[in-house]
């Protein structure tokens, strides 16, 4: 498959890397666009009030490569009409640093935002995370710290499976059905993990920010939220749980009540 591969995290992150290195070894061809810099938490936003810029670059990758100082769906519009020289089969978007499972962090996340621009295009469309603990999310996010051994193996495990999903899933979804195959991958994660099919877990997150310091900022920090999903069907956030890899199908015709 002919693939544009996105993130927020950046292009500097391991997590895309890996990405890029296991759908090479799948035997798809690539083109890469992504943030110059991180864009977490950003969902679909598009920058409006100045321009983007888009340099190529050459990472090692192996492919065409481009960063822009813009947002996920930034890299994937200015993809789409400018850069890329022929069109794509779908977009990819990922590994994230953390998981993208329930309803409140699916839609405040770059990583489905940037998947979501690509079904906007008529696309089939992956989004891809991993899930760490909240330690090493902020020894990571924080103070950039390098993953340990045992997460750079559950990465090339993780990578492996969804460049094996992307061509079973994407190459079955029909183009413009506005449709987001939303992957969250555990930890750890191994060869034979096994992938349940899910629903996006009904997930209060309250509270996002700090008081105000002195100056009258507040920062935005973890809080605990509250789940109030039903027992059935199984939810993203149980799954990943459970130590299996979530699916969730992401189809925004749904959305709405007849």
């Amino acid at each position: 498959m002919k693939l544009l591969v996105t993130n927020d995290d950046g292009i500097n992150s391991l997590f895309l890397h890996e990405l890029i290195f296991a759908l090479k070894a799948a035997g798809h061809e690539l083109y890469v666009v992504a943030p110059a810099s991180e864009q977490s938490w950003i969902g679909a936003a598009k920058t409006r009030t100045r321009s983007v810029k888009a340099s190529a670059v050459d990472r090692g990758f192996g492919c065409p490569t481009w960063i822009t100082d813009g947002t996920p769906s930034d890299c994937v519009n200015i993809a789409i009409a400018h850069l890329l020289p022929h069109k794509m089969d779908a977009i990819v978007s990922g590994i994230n640093v953390g998981f993208n499972c329930t309803l409140g962090f699916i839609i405040a996340s770059g990583t489905v935002g940037g998947a979501w621009e690509g079904a906007l295009h008529g696309l089939p469309a992956m989004a891809v995370s991993q899930d760490v603990s909240e330690t090493t999310y902020r020894e990571l996010k924080e103070h950039g710290g390098e993953p340990s051994p045992e997460l750079r193996s559950t990465l090339k495990y993780s990578a492996a499976h969804a460049a094996r999903l992307a061509g079973e899933l994407l190459t079955k979804t029909p183009p413009r059905t506005f449709t987001v195959h939303n992957l969250n991958f555990p930890f750890p994660c191994e060869p034979n993990t096994p992938m349940k099919r899910t629903v996006p877990a009904q997930f209060f997150v309250p509270g996002l920010f700090s008081p105000a310091d002195d100056e009258g900022r507040h920062k935005l920090i973890w809080t605990v939220g509250e789940d109030v999903s039903p027992a059935e069907p199984l939810t993203d956030l149980k799954c990943v749980g459970q130590g299996c890899i979530s699916h969730t199908v992401l189809d925004y015709r749904k959305l709405g009540h007849a």
